[in-house]
């Protein structure tokens, strides 16, 4: 009998984890805030990015466009949206649009591409995440040409293995960046090809890519970049107390699934981001979130 309660209530409190998580966490969104010192090479007050990430966006997610729209009111100078951003066909325009608020007031936007950019997800049962993260299985092949078209009418710059300068209020910004390299880890441009150019100055020089493989940040590290964003992640997307992630879903070490670390002496910020694959809506102990940077002299 004792056996039978233990299994029992066992089963209830997995069936209540499952129920918090699917119900309550995966919409219980917030803003994240931190504060990356050294970065910014001119003295003076803070350059300020908002990185937003992983939006997996399909219809009917009107909380998460909700969210996003709220954080048009943020005092930001740049917005940095590194990949994922769709969450199945059709949502191109959904998804540039929800995106649109953040660069108002003339605030500029940069984007690399996530996998999910490119192809559409593909149904797979929710352990399948867990047990089996280097199982890639691209869907049906999305209209990326017409998410970037969108995201460049609202003022953002898509990255896709080149340099790009922007101008804002908190100052100058280099930055490279180049698609996700999820569907081949190998599949890696030279440093050479996100390089700026010699002699070229700004006030921060910024490298982008969505899943942060660490061939990928070694490509731009040693292309010059002082601060490296990333997404993919999802923070783990399930994380135990006192053991953190259980998954990465790419080579990076697991204490460095969410928030803020350094590589190679770089100052790396990896988001938990905001989304979640329509096939497994579902996060433990690892809230969806954006973050607003202060990147500092």
């Amino acid at each position: 009998m004792t056996l039978r309660r233990a299994a029992a209530s066992a089963a209830l409190l997995g069936a209540a984890c499952v129920a918090y998580g699917t119900v309550i966490e995966r919409r219980w969104y917030r803003l994240s805030r931190l504060r990356i010192e050294g970065a910014l090479t001119r003295a003076g007050g803070p350059l300020r990015i908002l990185h937003v990430t992983d939006l997996h966006l399909i219809p009917g997610q009107d909380h998460r466009v909700a969210f996003l729209h709220h954080l048009a009111e943020l005092d930001h100078d740049l917005v940095v949206a590194t990949g994922d951003l769709l969450g199945g066909p059709h949502a191109e325009d959904l998804a540039a649009a929800a995106l649109a608020p953040l660069t108002s007031r003339g605030r500029p936007g940069l984007a690399v591409l996530g996998s999910n950019d490119l192809f559409g997800p593909v149904l797979k049962a929710p352990w399948v995440y867990l047990t089996q993260p280097e199982r890639r299985t691209p869907g049906v092949p999305l209209d990326t040409d017409r998410l970037i078209e969108r995201l460049s009418v609202h003022g953002y710059h898509t990255l896709r293995g080149e340099v790009a300068r922007v101008e804002t209020a908190g100052g100058s910004v280099l930055a490279g960046g180049f698609d996700d390299p999820h569907l081949d880890p190998t599949d890696l441009p030279s440093p050479a090809v996100v390089t700026p150019p010699a002699g070229a100055a700004a006030d921060l020089r910024l490298g982008l890519v969505h899943a942060p493989y660490l061939g990928a940040l070694d490509v731009l590290v040693d292309a010059g970049y002082a601060l490296l964003l990333a997404g993919h992640t999802h923070g783990g997307q399930v994380r135990l107390p006192g053991v953190g992630a259980l998954v990465a879903n790419c080579d990076l070490p697991l204490d460095q699934a969410r928030g803020l670390s350094t590589y190679r002496d770089h100052p790396l910020h990896v988001s938990a981001g905001l989304g979640h694959s329509p096939y497994a809506p579902f996060r433990f102990a690892c809230r969806p979130e954006a973050t607003l940077i202060e990147v500092t002299p």
